[in-house]
């Protein structure tokens, strides 16, 4: 079968791996792909948010299956465009998709359907947000509405801070027309855990939970960017969690997409935070998690294709999912700077002996060599029987790859290791 894949990051490298062992899958097409899973997938230069290109080139090149991977194309309706030409695809309709696509919509959702996430109120004018702030609990939590590149999120600590943020995304437009309409929240304490799921729309198949590291620097502090590291399993996700969410906060979550006449067929993500009063919502998206999806996907035993294929056609019941009982760790390597100003265009070579996955965001090849083009570069991912194993696995291959201004973590994964030796 000829598989398309949109999409150019990290996580979409991780998918084409994992696709490239069907014995179904014969040829992939990455759109647009870059430097690094060109030696995975034919890459085509057609950007994500093309979706009339994606469209066209999928009609052109008779693609029987595509996997819509990233969030814009999602929210803009590249599956429903597909699908009107007979193509079966992964992920979310438009209708479905706005469960990330808007803040207000899916906030609106769980206070209708009784699903639990943090108080909230929505503004669409700066003078009534700035007047509500005076008296609001500090910290809280500030979310543009629309799609920001997962940065549209802002912890203010003080009163100060939640104005300004305000008036960043309302006033100055920081997020474009994502801010005209802003949710204000309750500041949720806990660990927080992420849980990437399958579902055809009758069934909700979780993967293996993960945690992430969204600050630049160690210890958690520094900027926030899109995801410096993660691990899985998270060791705050427990039995009893997991049982719980599936109760409260999955199945619901579906049925209420149903209800809506919005049915979610695709990778469903649920941003979690496991307060005192339990688990509770803080985000959805409505596609697969980057970073992680280079921690989940490779303990993933069953056929990706085949499950990918049963959440198109309503068959994710009768389908093999399973998981080792393994763990993993990704270690991203940054360019030095990001999120902020960083130079890119260095060559990244990758020793003969390095015995980790090397996932590519974001590199060009130029004259045959993989340079480095964007902040998030590399995730250098590691499994093994046990989380301690996997993290020291994952570092002594970071060593093992190398580019100039190269950045990263050193502590990804301490966080979950010391939750599991307080637990045991």
């Amino acid at each position: 079968m000829k598989i398309m894949v949109v999409g150019g990051g990290g996580r979409e490298h991780a998918i084409i791996k994992k696709l490239k062992k069907s014995p179904k899958v014969d040829k992939i097409y990455a759109l647009p792909g870059n430097g690094g899973i060109a030696a995975d997938a034919e890459c085509v230069n057609i950007g994500a948010k093309d979706i009339e290109a994606i469209r066209d080139f999928a009609v052109e090149n008779k693609i029987d299956f595509a996997v819509v991977a990233p969030d814009d194309p999602l929210v803009l309706g590249a599956v429903d465009l597909l699908e009107a030409e007979g193509i079966p695809c992964f992920g979310p309709r438009k209708n479905a998709a706005i469960i990330e696509g808007s803040k207000i919509f899916s906030k609106n959702l769980m206070k209708k359907y009784g699903i639990p996430t943090a108080t909230y109120e929505v503004f669409t004018e700066l003078k009534a947000a700035l007047e509500y702030l005076k008296d609001a609990p500090i910290p809280t939590v500030i979310k543009a509405d629309g799609l920001a590149l997962g940065k549209g999120v802002v912890i203010a600590m003080s009163r100060e801070e939640a104005y300004d943020a305000v008036r960043s995304m309302m006033e100055d437009k920081m997020f474009g027309d994502s801010g005209s309409r802003v949710v204000i929240e309750e500041f949720l304490t806990g660990p927080e855990v992420s849980v990437l799921s399958f579902t055809d729309g009758k069934v909700v198949v979780p993967m293996v939970s993960s945690m992430d590291h969204k600050r630049a620097r160690d210890n958690d502090e520094g900027l926030n960017t899109g995801g410096m590291g993660t691990v899985a399993p998270n060791p705050y996700y427990t039995d009893e969690i997991a049982e719980r969410c599936m109760r409260e906060i999955f199945i619901p979550t579906m049925n209420a997409m149903n209800a809506e006449g919005r049915t979610f067929r695709g990778c469903l993500y649920f941003g979690l935070m496991i307060t005192e009063n339990g688990p509770k919502v803080i985000e959805y998206n409505c596609r697969f998690g980057d970073p992680e999806t280079q921690v989940v996907l490779p303990l993933l035993e069953s056929d990706l294709f085949e499950i990918m294929k049963a959440c198109a056609d309503g068959t994710l019941a009768d389908t093999k999912v399973e998981f080792s009982d393994g763990a993993a760790c990704c270690v991203i390597m940054a360019s030095d700077g990001y999120p902020q100003k960083y130079a890119s265009g260095f060559e990244i070579t990758v020793d003969p002996d390095c015995e980790a996955e090397v996932y590519v965001a974001g590199a060009k090849l130029a004259d045959g060599k993989l340079l480095s083009a964007g902040g998030r570069v590399l995730g250098v991912t590691a499994t093994a029987d046990d989380l301690g194993e996997a993290v020291k696995k994952a570092y002594a291959n970071v060593d093992k790859v190398r580019f100039e201004n190269a950045y990263y973590r050193h502590d990804i994964g301490k966080r979950a290791l010391a939750a599991y030796s307080e637990n045991n």
